[in-house]
């Protein structure tokens, strides 16, 4: 069977068997990653893979599958056997059918985009990221890049087909002075026109540089200026627990407050997958339906959740196209830039830390939004405008809504983050924020 039928077939078998709605997606990946480290390129490999997604609904009830590829009779059966699961399962709240296309959508998403897959190509990007941090000062660097060639085939019952073909590049780079003093940044792009690999590389070495023979932080309530690194996990802390999902099982902060003040008056956020030639940029979510942009928070008010057609059902509302066919989710975050300067921002702070980077967020409570994180990389003391050392082992231990209340300003300069702690690309400022709780750190 050709690839371009499998979805269909798909539709057909689950309609067949007994379901009421079937969507499938085909994604067709052709990855390449090149990792480095102590300044010199150690792997460099390339994959290809077909994943097929599965979603079927017999009324309430529901399931899916991830596969690979299968023969027909396989893939047929697959089918079935998952239609018989979803008969089986427990059923769901309510029943919203897979919205009815088909659908017009923006031609410019879905023209293609093409990112390079030439290993020497790649490493000669590698080599700028490297050569970056060097020249700031660092002594070892290490990281990966990774860029992806997709084509994406979308079939479901709502008469919904629709085919997308994109990439994205990506590079993470760690540099280093000394094993106590470190930098990380990123450079993420949909191709090459807005990759800036020796940018990454400079601002990590930057940072390596500033950080060494770092003193042990004191405990307590800082002004805290955030790096875009940082204030990105942040961010998507509030687009991921803005899915109604989320918010119908409990787990959000953002629980019961359409309407109320979530931030300073200062924030706005938005999911905006229909920004071109951005890394999250889309024509469609996984129901079919157009993209579009989103306000989750406006001047500090919370706006709106996000929705697929079976939550924006149960909460009596419109889906927001952020399908996720059992979980919504954010595609592309962006928040609205301040009017300050980085300077301008550390000039006025007369006690402080400024962080550049964390990892390990955990919550102790989703509901409250209580949460701990650990800074990484470069942390330094701020006294009377000025950075005055590097410091370690100390914890951000807050609230998410506090924090985000306590939103002092932020810069006009914005940087493009996604990496293993930022799972959704996010361009994000530098932010003070007041009153910022730091523990001792236990590891």
């Amino acid at each position: 069977m050709r690839l371009e039928g499998i979805p269909s077939q798909v539709v057909e078998s689950g309609i067949k068997y007994g379901a009421t709605d079937v969507a499938a997606k085909l994604i067709e990946l052709d990855q390449t990653m090149i990792r480095f480290s102590n300044n010199e390129v150690t792997v460099s490999k390339n994959f290809l893979e077909t994943i097929i997604d599965i979603f079927v609904m017999v009324e309430k009830r529901r399931a899916g599958s991830t596969t690979g590829l299968l023969p027909a009779k396989d893939l047929e059966r697959t089918v079935r056997k998952l239609v018989e699961r979803a008969k089986m399962s427990r059923p769901a709240d309510v029943y919203a059918p897979l919205p009815r296309g088909p659908f017009k959508y923006d031609p410019s998403l879905l023209e293609p985009s093409k990112a390079p897959s030439e290993p020497d190509r790649l490493i000669s990007y590698v080599k700028e990221a490297i050569n970056g941090a060097s020249e700031s000062g660092a002594k070892r660097v290490a990281g990966s890049l990774i860029a992806t060639n997709s084509r994406t085939a979308l079939e479901t019952s709502g008469q919904v087909s629709v085919v997308e073909e994109g990439s994205n590049i990506e590079i993470s780079i760690r540099a280093f002075v000394t094993e106590m003093a470190s930098g990380h940044a990123v450079s993420i792009a949909q191709d090459e026109r807005g990759f800036q690999p020796a940018e990454a590389g400079k601002r990590a070495g930057e940072v390596a540089r500033l950080a060494l023979n770092p003193e042990q932080g004191q405990p307590g309530r800082f002004t805290a200026l955030l790096g875009p690194m940082v204030f990105a996990d942040l961010i998507n802390q509030m687009g991921v627990q803005s899915s109604a999902f989320m918010v119908d099982a409990g787990q959000s902060f953002l629980t019961d407050r359409i309407g109320s003040r979530v931030a300073s008056d200062k924030f706005t956020l938005t999911d905006d997958p229909t920004l071109k030639d951005t890394y999250g940029a889309g024509a469609f979510d996984d129901e079919g339906v157009p993209t579009r942009r989103n306000v989750i928070v406006r001047n500090g008010i919370l706006n709106s959740y996000l929705h697929n057609s079976t939550t924006a059902k149960k909460f009596e509302t419109e889906t927001t196209a952020n399908a996720g066919l059992i979980v919504p989710t954010p595609w592309n975050l962006v928040v609205e830039p301040g009017s300050s300067t980085f300077q301008d921002m550390l000039s006025r702070i007369d006690r402080g830390i400024y962080v550049t980077n964390d990892w390990y967020l955990r919550y102790q409570d989703y509901r409250r939004g209580d949460f701990s994180a650990i800074p990484r990389d470069g942390i330094f003391l701020i006294e009377r405008g000025q950075i005055v050392k590097p410091i370690r082992d100390l914890r951000i231990s807050d609230n998410m809504i506090r924090i985000f209340q306590n939103i002092r300003e932020m810069s006009r300069e914005r940087h493009w983050v996604k990496w293993w702690e930022v799972s959704i690309p996010t361009l994000s400022p530098y932010a003070v924020v007041e009153d910022m709780n730091f523990t001792k750190s236990t590891l």
